[in-house]
């Protein structure tokens, strides 16, 4: 494909990206407070007791974004990616002029960047519409996990079973690949769980992780899963150690794995297979 198509096909996908940003920062404020309704129903029936309704019930779609201070409804206007925060909000609530977290326009721009990257580096082809998918779903994980160490079974699980399905046609590896990679996935980081749990008593990390970590063997395949442990570890030990020593973090506090993966992956996504060469001969 010619440089310049590509490069018309990476701006398109950019500017389809800030768009998308707009929409994961919905599903990242929402689905855990959607997953809190649900658990509180679900233990209001066990008890036997009816549902409250003085909570109005949230959606993806509805109600209409407002600003958690004053209530403000956002307008079209006022919900324009980065243009929005940048020129027209300045960073505040038009309604009470309360801050608005700087977190929405960066989702915004670094789901614009990366999808532009990911047109860039597939160019128009099945590839590229999957890992979009992938790259959308991962910064969403990455950022609820972040926000209450949570990795949602409505995204990992639905992420899992694409990734099987697109390597029905071997999109980012063999289907056999891409089955062993789900299995041992998930057993990984279950066998590390169980091994620190019987050897502290305590719980090192959750189940999200595990079914984050077969999602990401189901689409890159069991090749790609040692250089996303190991990306993973270094970055999350790098990240505890300096939090740790810069007293912002208790020892005792727990720090989320998800991002770590999730950043893990998409480098495996785009650069796994050199990475794993180069590991390889440096220990062949």
């Amino acid at each position: 494909m010619p440089p310049e198509s590509l490069a018309g096909l990476a701006a398109i996908a950019g500017l389809i990206g800030l768009c998308i940003g707009s929409f994961l920062n919905v599903v990242i404020h929402r689905l855990p407070k959607m997953m809190e309704q649900e658990w509180q129903a679900q233990c209001a029936e066990l008890r036997g007791e009816t549902t409250s309704t003085a909570e109005e019930p949230l959606s993806l779609a509805k109600p209409r974004s407002r600003c958690p201070h004053c209530g403000h409804q956002i307008t079209a206007i006022e919900n324009i990616p980065l243009i929005s925060y940048l020129l027209i909000l300045r960073g505040k609530c038009s309604g009470c002029g309360a801050r608005i977290s700087p977190r929405y326009p960066i989702v915004e721009a670094f789901t614009g960047l990366a999808s532009a990257y990911v047109a860039w580096h597939f160019g128009p082809t099945i590839q590229a519409a999957g890992a979009l998918l992938l790259v959308w779903a991962l910064i969403a994980l990455a950022a609820i996990d972040l926000d209450t160490q949570l990795l949602p079974d409505a995204i990992t699980l639905p992420l899992l079973w694409l990734g099987l399905a697109l390597n029905l046609w071997s999109a980012y590896a063999d289907l056999p690949s891409a089955v062993v990679g789900a299995m041992l996935g998930y057993l990984a980081l279950w066998s590390v769980f169980w091994l620190f749990k019987l050897a502290t008593g305590k719980e090192g990390m959750g189940y999200g992780d595990f079914k984050l970590l077969a999602a990401l063997g189901a689409w890159l395949g069991w090749q790609m899963l040692p250089a996303i442990i190991l990306l993973s570890s270094v970055v999350g030990a790098i990240v505890g150690i300096t939090l740790i020593v810069a007293a912002r973090h208790g020892r005792s506090v727990p720090i989320p794995f998800g991002p770590y993966l999730a950043a893990a992956g998409g480098i495996a996504l785009f650069w796994g297979a050199p990475i794993t060469q180069a590991y390889l001969g440096m220990v062949g």
